[in-house]
């Protein structure tokens, strides 16, 4: 059997993972209010259970990217979503603040797997013209998974209540699982479904000397790959940005909840509104980095103007949010502050592709990813007093100083292309 266009298919399923990822993530955030009031925690121990969420998921980031390159992107996969979808189910029998911590580690080290699992794809399946767009598809998982979160978790917490919420979602993770292992069933060198014609298109497409299948492609060591100022540019970049993203996954819930006193079901109609400027610009990202390949023929071209794109969109909203009084005025100007991210970011996270080969492609997106988490973890720590009375103008005032420290880290890596040794 042959299947045309096999690489949409894949990344199509990379993208419903993310989106599995997303609501499991997002759960506790959606139902704190009333999680909270229930067993007497607070702002300070959401803080802490998130915090230690991010240092798993920091030490997931770069295990996972490790495992991925071991053990391959197949068994990579359904390794890291059954250890989140296990440890999100256990969520329903935490009851303190150190039980919730604990889980939410599991959860952090399981879910982290997603991202160099997605890269390692990414590079496996595409070629470079069309990387940025398939990471945009798969970002956009991300968005569509916080989309949807908000009115299904409300839905769910109504109806059978915050215990049952999460094994129900636990099960959508257990049933990914079987398409997975259905359809991908090796790289496309190998695979049995891809036909000639796509087989040629992604292996004739690779960036020269990033090909995992070119015997004299430079692999370095970890020691050596951190010698690399493109390496250092990438890991950079990411622990300036992700913060951004994290603020609103993380955080947005708590702040309808203290600066317009929205409950659990206001939340859930409006959470997920700035995520739509997040879908779009996941997508967008791509389409546009593809486009200037086309008219420039030039990969370091198109990723950096289109990084700059972003940063320019993300900059000015960060500012003008910490004047908006009105809930509508509020979401629509984090929709565009996360458009502005998505556009950016899927670019960003295939730097480590255009740079090195598929065999080190993991490794250099589990480390960037573990830095990013680091600097999202020092912001978390930040939040409660950046916050007092429900004021979170210090919190976006921040976010817009990344911006520029961000777009600083990509040109300092210089031109985006495969990386030779030294």
């Amino acid at each position: 059997m042959k299947v045309k266009h096999l690489r949409w298919l894949v990344v199509s399923l990379v993208a419903l993972a993310t989106v599995i990822n997303y609501i499991d993530r997002s759960a506790l955030a959606i139902m704190w209010p009333s999680i909270s009031e229930e067993l007497g925690l607070d702002k300070s121990d959401y803080a802490n259970i998130i915090s230690v969420f991010m240092i798993a998921y920091a030490i997931g980031q770069s295990l996972f990217g490790k495992i991925f390159d071991a053990i391959g992107t197949r068994l990579g996969f359904i390794l890291s979503i059954l250890v989140w979808s296990i440890s999100i189910a256990a969520h329903a029998i935490a009851s303190t603040a150190m039980s919730f911590a604990i889980v939410r580690a599991i959860l952090g080290v399981g879910e982290a797997g997603n991202w160099p699992g997605a890269t390692k794809a990414n590079a496996e399946w595409f070629p470079a013209k069309e990387r940025a767009l398939a990471q945009g598809i798969f970002n956009s998982g991300a968005s569509m998974g916080s989309i949807i979160a908000p009115p299904l978790i409300a839905a769910l917490y109504a109806f059978i209540g915050w215990k049952a919420t999460f094994v129900v979602i636990a099960i959508l993770g257990f049933l990914w699982i079987i398409p997975w292992v259905i359809v991908y069933k090796s790289a496309p060198d190998a695979h049995p479904w891809i036909t000639d014609e796509e087989r040629e298109h992604i292996l004739s497409g690779q960036i020269a000397g990033t090909d995992s299948n070119n015997q004299d492609e430079y692999v370095p060591t970890l020691g050596q790959l951190l010698k690399h100022k493109q390496s250092w540019s990438v890991i950079a970049a990411r622990f300036f940005v992700d913060p951004i993203w994290w603020l609103f996954v993380a955080w947005l819930p708590l702040y309808l909840n203290e600066k317009f006193g929205f409950d659990v079901k206001q939340i859930g109609a409006f959470a997920w509104v700035p995520y739509v400027g997040a879908a779009i610009g996941a997508i967008f990202g791509g389409w546009f980095s593809g486009k200037l390949i086309e008219k420039y023929g030039c990969v370091s071209k198109a990723r950096r103007l289109t990084i700059l794109v972003g940063g320019l969109v993300m900059l000015p909203a960060l500012l003008l949010t910490t004047q908006a009084a009105t809930p509508a005025m509020a979401m629509g100007l984090i929709a565009l502050i996360l458009f502005g991210f998505q556009t950016a970011i899927g670019n960003i996270q295939t730097l480590p592709s255009d740079y090195f080969s598929g065999k080190t492609v993991g490794t250099l997106a589990g480390i960037s990813g573990t830095s990013a988490v680091l600097s999202v973890i020092i912001t978390i720590q930040l939040v409660p007093g950046l916050t007092q009375n429900g004021d979170y103008s210090a919190l976006f005032i921040l976010g817009a100083i990344l911006v520029p420290m961000s777009l600083i880290s990509v040109w300092l890596g210089g031109k985006v292309e495969a990386v030779k040794p030294k």
